[in-house]
């Protein structure tokens, strides 16, 4: 299982930069709007939708994540940190610091079938956007971003299975531990210092690295989200697309939680200076 785990990462690694690097903008924007689609498919699982009602959410994340990805690409093309989707980073921001932790705290998701289509978009257009213009802005600043998610997992995970001993969520996620959140987060600070060391400017060190060390928090509670949701849904994993992974909502469930309110900062960042 671990040899399967390793390489479906390695492979998926490898094609996720070769498409960041060398996709046109046009498939670029097909490239993310398939990973929306697969996500809904899976989200349906989750909710627990019937066969026709996974088809029509389906069908309409595609025509509804195609048009905003369109309206998107216009946008960029003579600004890059266009803010004519600040108002859904900022809904985005405000469900995972609010909504998220309260629906987690009382171990309690989301059953109401229009709730659940809404949050599923909630969850995967913002995204979505997120990842089509924070490449148009900088594709490194988008990798950086997603590193960040990658590096607190991998902390977290070989430092909680090494010491963990206390559980963070020992109902919805078992084998999460606070000793894994630590390790995490001190990964992820000394990664900031590496980053900032390599832009050397004063002014995006004191915005980059508490920036950095919020996502740690946002992406934990993302993947903790998604561990609720397919709780309720009797589901180990969202799908089986990644051998030895599971599914697209299985690898990107903390890249729901950060991608959208990175680029949030960013663009606040921007117009600020």
């Amino acid at each position: 299982m671990l040899k399967t785990r390793i390489f479906t990462a390695v492979c998926v690694l490898l094609l996720f930069l070769a498409a960041l690097f060398y996709l046109s903008s046009i498939f670029w924007m097909a490239f993310v709007l398939a990973l929306v689609v697969i996500g809904s498919w899976e989200w349906s699982r989750l909710a627990k939708f019937t066969l026709f009602g996974s088809i029509l959410y389906l069908v309409f994340t595609a025509l509804i994540g195609g048009e905003l990805l369109f309206i998107l690409s216009r946008a960029v093309l003579t600004n890059p940190y266009s803010t004519i989707f600040l108002w859904l980073y900022a809904s985005t921001f405000v469900f995972w610091l609010l909504g998220a932790p309260i629906l987690l705290k009382l171990n309690h998701s989301v059953k109401n079938p229009i709730l659940l289509i809404l949050t599923g978009w909630l969850l995967l257009f913002p995204t979505c956007l997120a990842l089509y213009q924070l490449r148009a802005i900088d594709p490194f600043l988008l990798l950086g971003f997603m590193m960040t998610v990658w590096i607190s997992d991998t902390a977290a995970y070989f430092v909680g299975r090494k010491l963990g001993t206390h559980k963070l969520a020992p109902i919805i996620s078992p084998g999460k531990t606070w000793e894994g959140v630590a390790g995490a987060i001190i990964a992820v600070f000394i990664y900031a210092l590496a980053w900032n060391y390599l832009i050397g400017e004063k002014s995006e060190v004191m915005f980059l690295v508490p920036l950095l060390l919020a996502l740690v928090i946002l992406g934990i509670i993302g993947d903790l989200f998604e561990s609720l949701m397919k709780r309720q849904a009797g589901l180990k994993n969202s799908g089986n697309i990644l051998p030895g992974h599971g599914g697209i909502l299985d690898r990107i469930d903390a890249l729901t939680s950060t991608l959208p309110v990175a680029t949030l900062a960013v663009l606040l960042f921007t117009v600020e200076l």
